[in-house]
């Protein structure tokens, strides 16, 4: 079965993983939109799954998975553990449905390389919630570049610091999220550099615990190599109560620089642009960037077109972070 959308159709979605991020960000979000609407809810926990139809007027809620996939909906919002999203995307691609998956992917590039082929083979969309990729400063940033003639790329460079002291969240249980900082914070950053820079065809750098000890890192960063064009650094940590988060893309004739895109969920961010010859020019936009995302992802599933960040996006990420990882192993033997 494959789901076929119109143009002047409504997506049904439905949500399976109930944490937090699914009820403060993506719940309240996907209400503002007029072309989509969540029909069904799932979770391990039947009376997580109740209590948040009850508070957002869902009217399906679920507890079985399989059950939840027969319930009407186009699209599936995975927003569960890392160690979920595997056979919950396969059991999505395999039912005919367009999928909107957290990231990381998985656990490994294993899982994610299939869950892209199943996709493929089913012929639905897979969009992956690269949050800051849909940013409208984030794609105005990419348009400049190109229409300004900045040159070649010399450097990027990405923060993003927050404070995450270990508690009994899976993102702490390795078997559960794979990792911390990188996995969590560093795919981001990752797939920033890529959008900008190309792809990557180096990667090395340091994972380490400086100021929390838990199961998995609190620190993480690494310098890249672009095929096409020069060098990218990303710092993440869960360990800085405060932190200028900001990205920084240095080219020949010009330099962009965003602040305030990663971080806090709504907030005010700031571009500004200074290219040789010209004076500074600065360009701000607020929102909800939950929202920015959606918008981009409905109109793609809606119109039949590759979305912005896709699965395969993802899958490149994922190896990238792997190969990192094994090289901060080796250091430490």
């Amino acid at each position: 079965m494959v789901t076929e959308l119109i143009s002047s159709k409504k997506l049904k979605w439905g949500v399976a993983g109930l944490g937090r991020f699914a009820e403060e960000a993506f719940l309240p979000a996907i209400q503002h939109l007029r072309r989509s609407k969540v029909i069904s809810l799932f979770s391990h926990d039947f009376n997580r799954a109740k209590y948040l139809a009850n508070k957002f007027g869902v009217i399906n809620f679920f507890d079985n998975y399989d059950e939840f996939l027969k319930s009407d909906i186009d699209v599936v919002y995975v927003a569960s553990s890392n160690d979920r999203h595997y056979e919950q995307v396969i059991k999505a691609a395999k039912s005919g449905k367009h999928i909107f998956c957290e990231k990381p992917l998985g656990l490994n590039s294993i899982e994610a390389e299939e869950m892209v082929k199943v996709a493929e083979e089913n012929n639905v969309k897979f969009a992956v919630n690269y949050i800051h990729n849909f940013h409208p400063l984030t794609i105005k940033a990419k348009e400049l570049i190109s229409t300004l003639k900045l040159g070649k790329i010399v450097s990027i460079q990405a923060n993003f610091n927050i404070d995450f002291p270990p508690d009994n969240n899976y993102r702490f249980k390795k078997e559960k999220s794979g990792g911390g900082a990188l996995r969590d914070l560093g795919t981001h950053l990752i797939n920033l550099l890529r959008y900008f820079g190309g792809e990557i065809s180096q990667i090395d750098g340091f994972i380490d615990n400086i100021i929390y000890q838990s199961e998995v890192e609190d620190f993480a960063n690494g310098i890249v190599k672009f095929k096409e064009s020069g060098y990218g650094y990303f710092n993440v940590s869960y360990n800085c109560k405060k932190a200028f988060n900001r990205l920084e893309i240095i080219c020949h004739r010009g330099s962009i620089e965003i602040d305030n895109l990663m971080g806090r969920k709504i907030i005010g961010t700031k571009l500004s642009i200074v290219v040789d010859g010209e004076a500074k020019k600065s360009f701000r936009k607020g929102g909800n960037k939950m929202l920015f995302a959606l918008k981009s992802v409905q109109d793609s599933f809606l119109k039949n077109e590759t979305p912005l960040v896709t699965g395969y996006d993802g899958l490149v990420n994922m190896k990238l972070m792997e190969e990192l990882e094994r090289k901060c192993q080796s250091k430490m033997k």
